[in-house]
Parts: structure tokens; C-alpha cells; sequence
């Protein structure tokens, strides 16, 4: 392997790898242009089951301990390829008893720079189709469930952390269910421009060194293979030079990442206490959050997803500038948008695995303490304020700041025992109404 050797020299040595499903996606590739290249008569049959043998076995793992080059290399991913294409000429040659040559057989009819952002793609969509999918699927299931399970459970809002009218638990969480949902579409929306493979492009999107129906075999092959619709990019050269499908998918995993942040900033506050802090909901903990204060329980989970959420975030923007590395004929940041697109969706889906697991399915609402505090809002005096009048209701709620009960209040406005009550139900401002004078 002596173009990997002296690349592992050569290259940043950071110990940052290519992920497994990228070295799968490369597997696929080169056994996919083997059966094509034996197919148009442009490699010896039992050459070509050798290297489509041997690319196999890269495919399912057998020599991911061999595919070393670092992510940090040249730009267009040809550390990757070449090490690939090394690997299966070494066991090809052992599986034909012949000598298999990793650039004149294993690499025939390809380019590094339409075989890496080909198996880019590949890698990518299998990963979220396999992964990212059902894991938000599940996790949209679970907070359809505790929407539903705390729809009667009334809380005091907050906006601008300050009281405001009542809500329900169930409210709060089906927005959250409704945003993921929209999160899921925009994810299935922009997966379809992911599946234009460049491949045949070879060196310059021209496909000058292959064969005119070099492309459609090993698409129909990959196909095949994956199970994923994939189809030709027409231009031969749009996702060689450009990685803007790519961008997209990582814009859309930035945007899932900030509903998964903003949901656990909230989760965060309502689980702050027990004593001197919101306290309105209780997650059992499994480990001791403190290492010095006995008993303490801490939202690790919670904190955790919101730490892999801003990395999530601050990947996208590293890919933004990842497309725009390069000129005229091929992209510069193929290696890195690789690595941050699967690490983005690792960290996406442990979040979501973890939060719907230890979470979001253990939360219990703390139901007499959230209705107290709603009962108690100053906010309350909103449904008053129709019948009094703004600037009056404003006056009555510094009477309240000044240590007043509401009741009170009221009454001394006034209102009788029971038209206090009807006036204070807080579950009759749950719903669109304006209240109406009480006779």
C-alpha cells in the first residue's frame, strides 16, 4: 500500500476516520464498477469477480482497520480513495492468484472526484434513512403520547419568563410534536436531491477514461445493492463541484437541532428545584448529580442532548464554508462535510434515543403544584380586564404586588363568592372566549 503509507506521513494525523458507513459506500462503489467493467468487456472476468469479491468484504467491515488515511487530507477525498482501491487490489490479488493493480483495475473508469462525493451521498442517505428517520419518527410517537397524557394537566404559561394565562402540559408538548413534524418533512424534502450520484464524471465531470455506459450499470448496481433510488446527475459534474445538496441536508439537521435545544431549555426549567426552582415536573435520575452534595439529581440527559445540539449547530456552519472550498471544476471540502454530516446525525439521533428513553418517557407532571401556580398568576386578572377596563386591571394587579389576595380584591370591587369562582376558572381560559359581564 504505498500510496497509503506515505499519505498516513503526509496527511494530519488527528485521529479523526472516516465513518463505517462512508467505507461501505466506497465498498459498494468499486464492486459496482467492477461487475460493469466486466460487463463492457473492459476487465478479465475472474479479475473482476476478484476485485468485486474483495470489495465486498471492505463493504462489510473485514478491513476497516485498513482504511487509516486521516479526514484532514486533500480536499477531493483521493486519500480515501486510494487507500480503498489499495486494500482491494491486496486482497484480490490473493483471491485471483493474480496481480490486481489498485488505478489501472480497481479504479478503472473512475476518479476519485466522482467516486468519494458518489459514496458521500450514498453513505448519507442510507444513514438517515436507516438511523436519523426512525429514531425521529419514534421520538415524534413518544411526544405525541405525552401530549395526550398531560392534556388536562394545567400549568401557569410564561412569556418572557414572566406569568401569563394558563396553559395545559399537553399544549406545550403537542407544539413541540407539531415542530418535529415539520423537522421530519424537511428532512424527506431535500432527500431527493441527494440521490444524483456524479458518478462517471471521472476527473472533470467530462467522463473522458470511461465508458459511455459505464454510469447506468453501476447505478443499477448500486441500486440493487442498497435499496436506495438513486439516479445519475445528468450534468455529470454539478455534485463533483458543488456539495449545496449536502448543505441542505446539514441545514435541516441544524434546524431539527435547534427544536431539540429549545425543547431542553424548557424541560431544563420545569425540572429546576425541588425547592427553590419551578419543580413542575419530576424525571427519575440514574446517577448522582453531584459529586460533593449528597441526594442531588440533575437533568444529565437533558444537558447532554443540549451540548450535542450546539455542536450539531456550529457543524452546519463549518459546512457552509466547506461548499464553498474549491474552484471551477471540484470541490475542496468533500473529506470534511463528510465527517460532519455523519457526526451530526450521530449526535442527533443518541440525543433523541436518549431523551425519548430516559426522558420524556419517565417525566411525571407534578399536577397540584403546576395548578396552584397557575391559580396563583397575577395573569389571571386578564379575564377581568374586559370588564373593567385595561387601565383599571393594570391598577388591581399592583394592589396584587402590594400583597393583596385576588379574591379579595375582587370582592371588594363587588363581585359576589360565586362570580369570583366563574371569573378564576382557570380551565374556562383554556379556550377562545371573551368573557361576558356577569349579571
Amino acid at each position: 500500500m504505498r500510496y497509503t503509507e506515505r499519505a498516513v506521513k503526509i496527511f494530519l494525523n488527528t485521529g479523526f476516520r472516516f465513518p463505517r458507513r462512508v467505507i461501505w459506500a466506497m465498498g459498494l462503489i468499486k464492486y459496482s464498477a467492477a461487475r460493469a467493467n466486466v460487463e463492457l468487456g473492459l476487465l478479465e472476468g475472474g479479475l473482476g469477480r476478484a476485485i468485486a469479491e474483495a470489495a465486498l468484504e471492505v463493504a462489510n467491515g473485514l478491513y476497516d482497520d485498513k482504511v487509516v488515511v486521516d479526514v484532514f487530507q486533500t480536499g477531493s477525498g483521493t486519500g480515501l480513495n486510494m487507500n480503498v482501491n489499495e486494500v482491494i487490489a491486496i486482497r484480490a490479488s490473493e483471491i485471483c492468484g493474480c496481480e490486481v493493480h489498485p488505478n489501472d483495475h480497481v479504479n478503472l473508469c473512475q476518479s476519485t472526484n466522482d467516486v468519494v462525493p458518489s459514496a458521500i451521498r450514498i453513505s448519507v442517505l442510507a444513514e438517515v434513512k436507516d438511523s436519523l428517520i426512525p429514531t425521529l419518527n419514534e421520538f415524534i410517537r413518544t411526544l405525541d403520547e405525552l401530549s395526550i397524557k398531560t392534556e388536562d394537566v394545567v400549568k401557569p404559561g410564561r412569556t418572557h419568563l414572566r406569568d401569563a394565562l394558563p396553559v395545559t402540559m399537553g399544549l406545550e408538548f403537542k407544539a413541540f410534536l407539531e415542530a418535529f413534524k415539520h423537522d421530519l418533512k424537511l428532512i424527506n424534502d431535500v432527500l431527493p436531491h441527494i440521490r444524483e450520484l456524479p458518478i462517471g464524471g471521472t476527473a472533470v465531470g467530462t467522463g473522458f477514461n470511461s465508458h459511455p455506459e459505464f454510469p447506468k450499470l453501476v447505478i443499477n448496481y448500486l441500486r440493487e445493492l442498497t435499496g436506495l433510488d438513486l439516479i445519475l446527475d445528468e450534468s455529470r459534474s454539478r455534485g463533483m463541484r458543488l456539495l449545496s445538496d449536502l448543505v441542505m441536508l446539514s441545514s435541516s439537521l441544524r434546524v431539527l437541532a435547534v427544536d431539540i435545544f429549545r425543547l431542553c431549555q424548557d424541560l431544563r426549567l420545569m425540572y429546576s428545584g425541588p425547592m427553590t426552582g419551578l419543580n413542575e415536573i419530576d424525571i427519575p435520575q440514574e446517577i448522582p448529580g453531584s459529586s460533593i452534595m449528597p441526594g442531588k439529581e440533575n437533568p444529565v440527559v437533558v444537558e447532554a442532548s443540549i451540548l450535542a445540539s450546539t455542536q450539531v449547530l456550529g457543524l452546519d456552519y463549518s459546512n457552509s464554508i466547506a461548499n464553498m472550498l474549491g474552484e471551477f471544476e471540484l470541490s475542496m471540502g468533500i473529506p470534511l462535510i463528510t465527517y460532519n454530516i455523519h457526526t451530526q446525525i450521530k449526535l442527533l439521533v443518541e440525543s433523541m434515543s436518549k431523551l425519548n428513553t430516559y426522558v420524556l418517557m419517565r417525566l411525571r407532571p407534578n399536577t397540584e403544584r403546576l395548578r396552584k401556580l397557575a391559580e396563583s398568576s397575577y395573569a389571571l386578572v386578564t379575564a377581568i380586564s374586559p370588564l373593567i377596563g385595561y387601565d383599571k386591571a393594570s391598577e388591581l394587579v399592583k394592589q396584587l404586588r402590594g400583597g393583596k389576595d385576588l379574591r379579595t380584591v375582587l370582592k371588594d370591587l363587588g363581585f359576589r363568592d360565586e362570580e369570583v369562582d366563574e371569573l378564576l376558572d382557570v380551565n374556562k381560559m383554556l379556550r377562545p372566549q371573551i368573557p361576558k359581564k356577569i349579571k
